[in-house]
C-alpha cells in the first residue's frame, strides 16, 4: 500500500524543488506563509512547520517582520574535505587514469533496500518528485581508477538525479565524480565508515586481485540542502592503498 504523504513534508518538497530547480534562487523571499496555506490546503501551522525544520537544516532564512529567504550557502568552498584520489596520485608524481565500468539510470522499480534507506526514498515520495513511475531516481556509475597502468581502487557511486540531473551525461574518463559534484552541489556535511572486507568475486575482477582477499572499502554519503546528494563505496586492494592524514 502506497503511503501518504504528511502534508508539511510536500511543502518541503515543493520549496527544495524550486530551489534546485533554480525559481528561488539564494537570498530570494519565498511566498508567504498565507499564500502557501491557500496553494496546498492547509492550515499556517503545517506550513510553518515545513518552513521551520527547513531553516534548521539551513534551507531558509527566516527574518523576523521580513519573511523568507532561501539562505545564503556559507559553503562555497565545502566543508566536508573530500579525497580526490586523481588529485592524490598526480600529486604523486604517479600517472592517473580512470575507466567508466557502467552508467545508467535507475527508477524506482530498481531500488535496493540499502539505496532507499540512504537516500530517504519511498515510492510515494518518488512519484511527488518525478510524476512517473518510470523516471530516474538515481543516477548510478561504477569506474575504476588506475596508478601506473594498476587498477587502485573501483568506486560505486549513487546520485540523486533531481538534484544532479546533467550527472549521467558527464565523461567520467576526463571528469571527476567529487570534482564535479561539489561544483554543481556544494556539501555542506557528510559521513563515512572504512571496513576491511574480503573481495566479491565481481570487485576482484575489476581490481585485479584473487577473490576473497582483503580490501579497505571507504563508504561516504555527502549532504547538500540538507538531504543526501551522493552515496559512493570505494574498494580499494588492501595491499596497494592506505589511508593516513595529520592530527
Amino acid at each position: 500500500m502506497t503511503k501518504t504523504i504528511p502534508a508539511y513534508q510536500r511543502i518541503k518538497n515543493a520549496i527544495l524543488d524550486n530551489i534546485h530547480s533554480g525559481k528561488w534562487q539564494a537570498g530570494n523571499a519565498i511566498s508567504t506563509e498565507m499564500a502557501m496555506a491557500e496553494e496546498f490546503g492547509v492550515s499556517r501551522m503545517t506550513v510553518n512547520r515545513a518552513l521551520k525544520e527547513l531553516s534548521e537544516e539551513r534551507v531558509l532564512e527566516r527574518r523576523q517582520g521580513s519573511g523568507t529567504f532561501v539562505a545564503q550557502q556559507q559553503f562555497n568552498h565545502t566543508f566536508v574535505e573530500v579525497r580526490n584520489i586523481a588529485q592524490d596520485l598526480k600529486s604523486a608524481n604517479r600517472d592517473y587514469e580512470a575507466k567508466v565500468v557502467s552508467k545508467r539510470a535507475i527508477t524506482a522499480d530498481m531500488l535496493d533496500d540499502e539505496l532507499r534507506r540512504k537516500f530517504g526514498i519511498d515510492d510515494a515520495a518518488v512519484l511527488v518528485h518525478t510524476n512517473a513511475s518510470d523516471a530516474p531516481v538515481l543516477y548510478e556509475v561504477k569506474i575504476i581508477h588506475f596508478a601506473d597502468g594498476q587498477p587502485i581502487q573501483f568506486e560505486e557511486r549513487w546520485v540523486d538525479a533531481n538534484k544532479v540531473p546533467a550527472f549521467i551525461e558527464q565523461d567520467f574518463s576526463v571528469v571527476n565524480t567529487s570534482d564535479y559534484l561539489i561544483a554543481k552541489s556544494p556539501l555542506e556535511r557528510g559521513s563515512y565508515t572504512i571496513r576491511a572486507l574480503a573481495a566479491p568475486d565481481e570487485i576482484a575482477d575489476f581490481l585485479q586481485i584473487i577473490a576473497q582477499s582483503p580490501t579497505l572499502v571507504l563508504c561516504r554519503q555527502t549532504y547538500s540542502a540538507g538531504q543526501v546528494v551522493t552515496f559512493v563505496k570505494m574498494w580499494h586492494a588492501g595491499d596497494r592503498y592506505q589511508f593516513s592524514g595529520d592530527l
